[in-house]
């Protein structure tokens, strides 16, 4: 996906346009000539255009949702932050093994939020329970949140707000290179821009509507040269034929194609593939085609948080990968902190 993203359609819940932000995104999309349609809630969103399932999933990932967030409650993150900050859900991204798939379940659009001072108000209070300690919030659980940010610049401002904050560190991951508009945020250095990154194997067969891995490499240079602490997330570590030579051409790579500045204060975070139960009948319902291996006789069970268990790697076989992945990393950025492998 070399374009920014633009939906089809765009629904507008009436309690978006109290906010600022949300009549200017109804000014800017009615510039924009596109389809623009009421509606009450986002759960009242119907008639996603589209003769089957199929057709009716695809329509509405390209479907953009603008309204309020209700609950300012936030999940906690671990072990990526102490709590995920909810500025959009949903993704424009294909990939095929994204646990979105189940949590978004039957409503796969993407909905952005306009109360963003609410929404900060929110993690105020968040860092005064940990102040003196610092508290790491993630915008990129539930999105791909720089996927809709050309459009809507709330992460350039959460930015510039965490940059300001006096306990407060914004984080978040993506896999589009649209980043020219973050460039000259007001970050203070409080921000860890990450891109999520992988083997051509996986990123050509399973992430489609993703920019390709040049183009992510040659943002990631550009945020390193804005002075954004820098990190990537490997994930997940899919094994396939000739998996360590296809992670060893990415670590080389990245390595190529860095800043040396931006390798003094690198971060890796690694995550093996799994599944559930779950999130294996709605990815073959989604992507019927797709060659993910999904077989649960090749994996080993891991108890996981809500009950709902995951299919990871056997033991000898994680093994392998934290240990291969680590000796790449540390052989071509002796620096980097590799903040955990799960």
């Amino acid at each position: 996906m070399n374009k920014p993203f633009v939906p089809q359609l765009v629904y507008i819940e009436p309690k978006a346009l109290e906010y600022e932000l949300g009549v200017e995104l109804k000014r800017k999309f009615e510039t924009m000539g596109l389809e623009i349609r009421e509606t009450t809630s986002h759960n009242q969103v119907r008639n996603i255009p589209g003769k089957n399932d199929l057709q009716k999933y695809r329509n509405a990932k390209s479907t953009l949702v603008v309204g309020v967030r209700k609950t300012l409650k936030f999940d906690t993150s671990k072990p990526s932050a102490e709590y995920a900050i909810p500025f959009a859900t949903g993704c424009m991204g294909h990939c095929h093994y994204c646990y979105l798939q189940t949590t978004m379940g039957s409503k796969p659009y993407i909905r952005t939020y306009v109360n963003l001072d609410e929404i900060f108000g929110a993690a105020e209070k968040y860092m005064a329970e940990r102040a003196p300690e610092m508290t790491r919030f993630e915008a990129s659980c539930t999105s791909d949140i720089v996927g809709i940010d050309h459009l809507t610049h709330s992460l350039k401002r959460a930015i510039e707000y965490f940059g300001r904050s006096e306990h407060g560190l914004l984080r978040f991951v993506t896999k589009f290179h649209h980043v020219d508009h973050l460039l000259d945020a007001d970050h203070q250095g409080k921000t860890r821009f990450r891109f999520s990154v992988n083997a051509d194997y996986v990123i050509k067969n399973f992430e489609p509507g993703t920019s390709p891995l040049d183009l992510r490499i040659e943002a990631a240079a550009k945020v390193a040269s804005a002075d954004y602490p820098l990190g990537f997330i490997v994930a997940p570590i899919y094994l396939h034929e000739g998996w360590q030579e296809g992670y060893k051409t990415l670590i080389q790579k990245l390595y190529e194609k860095l800043p040396r500045h931006a390798t003094e204060d690198l971060t890796f975070e690694l995550i093996q593939h799994r599944f559930t139960k779950p999130a294996k009948r709605v990815i073959q319902q989604n992507y019927p085609m797709t060659k993910l291996e999904l077989d649960e006789a090749k994996r080993q069970y891991k108890w996981g948080k809500y009950g709902i268990g995951k299919y990871v790697y056997k033991k000898d076989e994680a093994t392998e990968i934290k240990e291969t992945l680590s000796e790449y990393i540390h052989a071509y950025f002796p620096q980097a902190k590799i903040e955990y492998f799960t």
